[in-house]
């Protein structure tokens, strides 16, 4: 399914992706090293009660996954990138800490992902992830405007992330979103241009470069959500929701300041 938004829809998007950022912002700030990942789980729950949102995780139940998922938000640990289960774990010095969170308010969807280190950095290779991650989504976030076409978007990602050295998975990537977390078209994080479905004004869009610092293959953890690497390598992963209008892509969950 593929929604396209009125007017009046994408402003109620709007709000829920002013909410999503600002979630994240504050969840960021919130974080120390000590903090247990399943009182990152509560704040993200204390949030959206006080919003009246819904979380689009805590019955999400996908055939990829061992569900229903239980929580209101994915914190994904150093090896692990995507669809981490909130567990009893305390935050070390030097961790790379993801957090992926979505809700629906007014109806809408938002979707974003940060990640960050906590405390003290390890190295100069786990920024490098992170930065070369937001720069995949700068990129693209900036192929994607009316008439351009989804294997724009993928191409742009692609390039910016095999130039920084890494290979690329393209089993999960980015998607639509509307009324729902998961809508086509699928974003691949690699692809070639001029392909694929013709975006219009109206069209929500969650696009989420990731990659692991040496594999493109991933494996399943034994609490059956969390995706890790292969080889144990770190990893990064930034995401925003944005909306295709007439001057081009719109970020809807960014949080300035």
């Amino acid at each position: 399914m593929i929604e396209i938004l009125t007017p009046a829809e994408l402003a109620r998007a709007r709000k829920s992706g002013q909410f999503v950022g600002r979630v994240l912002k504050t969840l960021q700030g919130r974080v120390r090293v000590g903090t247990n990942l399943l009182e990152i789980n509560d704040w993200a729950a204390a949030m959206i009660a006080e919003a009246g949102a819904t979380s689009c995780y805590l019955d999400y139940a996908p055939a990829f996954g061992r569900g229903p998922f239980g929580h209101v938000i994915c914190t994904s640990v150093n090896d692990a990138v995507l669809h981490g289960l909130p567990h009893d774990y305390a935050l070390r010095d030097g961790d790379l800490l993801t957090l992926d969170f979505a809700v629906s308010l007014g109806g809408l969807v938002a979707d974003a992902a940060v990640s960050f280190i906590v405390g003290t950095p390890r190295g100069p290779e786990d920024q490098r992830l992170i930065d070369t991650t937001r720069a995949a989504l700068a990129a693209g976030i900036g192929a994607a405007r009316p008439g351009a076409r989804i294997g724009d978007i993928s191409h742009a990602i692609g390039t910016v992330l095999s130039a920084a050295g890494y290979t690329i998975n393209t089993e999960f990537g980015g998607h639509g979103v509307g009324s729902t977390m998961h809508q086509d078209p699928h974003i691949s994080n690699n692809g070639r241009p001029g392909r694929g479905y013709v975006l219009q004004p109206g069209l929500l869009l969650a696009i989420e470069p990731w990659v692991m610092a040496d594999t493109a293959s991933l494996v399943m953890d034994h609490d059956g959500w969390t995706l890790r690497s292969a080889t144990g390598a770190r990893t990064a992963h930034t995401e925003h929701t944005v909306a295709i209008t007439v001057n081009g892509a719109e970020i809807l969950t960014d949080c300035p300041g």
